[in-house]
């Protein structure tokens, strides 16, 4: 780290277990991200806004390049908090989550969600069906291959979504997972 880290206490007095328990974690931090410019950590008290026992709240920056990273871990309904130390494991734990996102960032390696295919089912049979896909194909569907409902409440016109086994089968493209879409996710022009 460039910068040493700044540990501040806010209302209460400065605790060197929560300090220790910082440190390693910051320490950890840098080992996985040896970039971190500055880190800034700030241990909130609010003894005077609870009946019961003090929650502990901490405020995370980090300064990386690219940007700033802030762990803002407020939650005054979370009862465990009342432990410092377990305070200091949430918020840091978040920290981890976002520098890593952080870091698939900077490498252009951001997940990216495929929209799922999509289509009505168009025969049924005992067995198997068939669905027409949004773009014209027949995809050929097993019984097996429905999740989340009955094979047998499926019915001609129903939409669904699904995902294409790799490879054909012998009737063509195949369906290994096909999921009902409610009647509420219908597009407007669908009767």
């Amino acid at each position: 780290m460039q910068t040493p880290i700044q540990i501040h206490f806010r209302n209460m007095d400065p605790s060197p277990a929560a300090e220790s328990h910082i440190r390693k974690w910051t320490d950890a931090l840098e080992r996985f991200y040896p970039h971190i410019v500055a880190c800034n950590v700030t241990v909130i008290s609010d003894a005077r806004r609870h009946h019961q026992g003090k929650l502990y709240h901490l405020k995370i920056l980090l300064t990386v390049p690219g940007g700033e990273i802030v762990v803002s871990r407020d939650s005054p309904q979370h009862h465990a908090h009342e432990d410092v130390l377990v305070a200091v494991h949430d918020a840091f734990n978040s920290a981890v989550r976002q520098l890593e996102d952080h870091a698939r960032r900077l490498r252009a390696d951001v997940k990216t969600h495929e929209i799922p295919n999509h289509g009505r089912i168009a025969r049924l049979f005992p067995d198997y069906g068939f669905i027409q896909s949004s773009g014209g194909d027949e995809i050929y569907m097993h019984r097996n291959a429905v999740v989340g409902t009955d094979f047998d409440k499926l019915a001609a016109g129903d939409e669904v979504r699904y995902v294409l086994h790799e490879g054909e089968g012998e009737k063509g493209p195949q369906a290994s997972t096909v999921i009902l879409v409610g009647k509420h996710h219908l597009s407007p022009t669908a009767s």
